[in-house]
């Protein structure tokens, strides 16, 4: 569930986004996927996405991630940008997918990070780090470049790069 929430709030927010914030509070308050301060990051967002009419929050989505390469979604791009090699590293994370029996639309790259999230929550916890852990210096620099922009869906990224880590840090 953890994942599967975070995909949501990182995928572009449209009405049926903002029709279950309510329904993610309630799941994130009964949730024991979420520790206290990864509530009160995702309450953050979910309050950010209330405080603003529809279009405007869909307008700051596009500033922040569709018109500033830094904060591109696409996971490879931070890897590779417009390389060439970037080709052979989509295939094989389709490949990837295609043995756990994820199919991908034509139109969806298998780097997209809220794909990529859907994808973790699908696996056990332990093997989800271990997929994710490949990209948290991705995950890391993303969370970096959106936090400098002081950008409300940095924090969410953070917890990302945070739970991909394989070995998890003493608290």
């Amino acid at each position: 569930m953890f994942y599967r929430i975070l995909s949501k709030l990182l995928d572009y927010p449209d009405e049926d986004l903002l029709s279950v914030v309510w329904e993610i509070r309630e799941r994130m308050q009964q949730g024991v996927a979420f520790d206290p301060s990864e509530r009160l990051v995702l309450s953050s967002l979910l309050d950010y996405l209330e405080s603003k009419p529809l279009l405007e929050v869909q307008g700051d989505y596009v500033k922040t991630f569709d018109l500033v390469p830094e904060h591109a979604l696409h996971l490879t791009h931070h890897l590779f940008g417009e390389d060439k090699n970037r080709g052979p590293a989509l295939i094989d994370l389709t490949e990837y997918y295609k043995e756990f029996g994820l199919e991908l639309a034509s139109n969806e790259l298998p780097d997209y990070l809220p794909l990529i999230l859907e994808f973790a929550d699908s696996l056990g916890p332990d093997e989800a780090r271990v997929f994710l852990c490949q990209w948290s210096k991705v995950l890391k620099q993303l969370a970096d470049n959106l936090d400098a922009a002081q950008s409300p869906y940095g924090p969410i990224v953070r917890l990302v790069e945070q739970r991909s880590r394989l070995v998890k840090a003493a608290a």
